[in-house]
């Protein structure tokens, strides 16, 4: 009776040992997660005469997770400032522009539900044990780049990419500035619209 306890705990133990595993496999694999990106823009909207731009510095939009958290902004605006000069656009900090940035970030809380199937397994001294299902929270962001025409003060386009955030997934450290770069690149490759 007490060999068959031992046996059952190992068993158990190594379920436990599978079960931190692939806790660490999704872990890995959400935080590796790409960014889905959507688009829009005024097809009225000469974009080629767009040169100079700068970023918006008005008043927040309501709810942008952005303004909570002004470092974090910082290194979004930067790397979009980055991005923009790369196209060939020229950054100005006062002055006439012809267009302006404005950034601002959404975060939903998620659940994600996975059905390994009706049947499990088969214990000949237990009898059929019944399928699992795996339920896991995460937070899912969605950062929103506006361009906005400054002579009429209209949305000309829209970028937004959405991605799951991992843990200090847009921090100060190179990884967090390689993740900030490289959604900003994903959104901004639409821009302009040809």
């Amino acid at each position: 009776m007490n060999a068959e306890f031992i046996d059952y705990g190992k068993e158990e133990l190594m379920l436990k040992g599978f079960h931190f595993i692939a806790i660490i496999l999704l872990s890995l694999l959400i935080s590796c997660s790409s960014v889905s990106v959507v688009t829009d823009y005024d097809h009225a909207e000469d974009f080629s005469t767009y040169k100079t731009f700068r970023m918006y510095e008005g008043k927040t939009i309501p709810g942008d997770e952005l303004a909570k958290d002004p470092l974090v902004k910082k290194r979004f605006e930067d790397a979009v400032k980055e991005e923009l000069i790369k196209k060939g656009f020229t950054y100005k900090e006062s002055g006439d522009v012809d267009f302006m940035v404005v950034i601002h970030a959404g975060v939903k809380e998620k659940v994600r539900v996975t059905n390994w199937g009706r049947y499990g397994w088969y214990d000949p001294w237990w009898g059929p044990y019944g399928g699992r299902v795996d339920v896991s929270q995460y937070e899912e962001g969605t950062l929103v780049i506006d361009i906005v025409t400054v002579s009429q003060k209209e949305l000309a386009w829209r970028g937004m990419g959405t991605s799951v955030i991992g843990s200090n997934k847009y921090g100060g450290d190179e990884e967090g500035l390689k993740n900030i770069r490289e959604i900003v690149s994903k959104i901004l490759a639409g821009f302009p619209p040809k």
